[in-house]
């Protein structure tokens, strides 16, 4: 495929996925370099220079990703100078999901503030499921299929390995990683 025809199908694509789109309350500009939906009846906020999606890297052409703030209480802040990669999915149901500046994410990222479920069988579809606030401080490192759950929050500066599986929180500087993630190594400054 022609670099030209595939710059006209990815705009194509971005602008199909805008017209889906359901949010109303968004506010800064993203840079769209991938399509993007962005569903809810919560608040958006993009700070300067946040890019979705990235090329050359995998899943670029044939994913989307995807933001949802379900309720009218849900927020989603995403800081300065952020890079979510391809296929990313963020999605906050009742609470805050807090994106600090120059962060890192990768592809195929998962951050959720709800269980969206209770466990027990009879009351599962109940909607009484818990909720909690996530909150990724300035300069983390997200890599590749990482899911991040309700309530963690994540130290300035630390990374999280690839395939991790984020169930609490974590201090500044270090690195983390596994399912459930823990603490591998401290990074440390020379």
């Amino acid at each position: 495929m022609s670099k030209i025809l595939r710059r006209y199908y990815q705009s194509l694509r971005i602008f199909i996925f805008k017209r889906l789109s359901t949010a109303t309350k968004i506010n800064g500009i993203v840079t769209q370099n991938q399509p993007l939906i962005m569903n809810g009846a919560g608040e958006i906020y993009f700070g300067n220079n946040v890019i979705i999606g990235y090329n050359p890297s995998p899943k670029f052409y044939d994913t989307i990703a995807y933001i949802e703030v379900r309720n009218a209480d849900a927020r989603i802040n995403i800081g300065d100078n952020v890079i979510i990669n391809n296929a990313a999915s963020i999605i906050c149901d009742r609470t805050e999901i807090n994106i600090g500046r120059n962060v890192l994410i990768g592809i195929g990222v998962s951050i959720i503030d709800s269980d969206f479920h209770e466990i027990h069988p009879d009351s599962r579809q109940g909607g009484n499921h818990a909720c909690a606030p996530v909150n990724i401080d300035d300069n983390v490192f997200i890599g590749n299929n990482v899911t991040i759950l309700k309530g963690v929050h994540i130290g300035k500066n630390s990374v999280v390995a690839s395939a991790s599986v984020v169930t609490k929180s974590f201090p500044e500087n270090v690195i983390i990683a596994g399912n459930p993630a823990k603490i591998i190594k401290t990074i440390a400054y020379e």
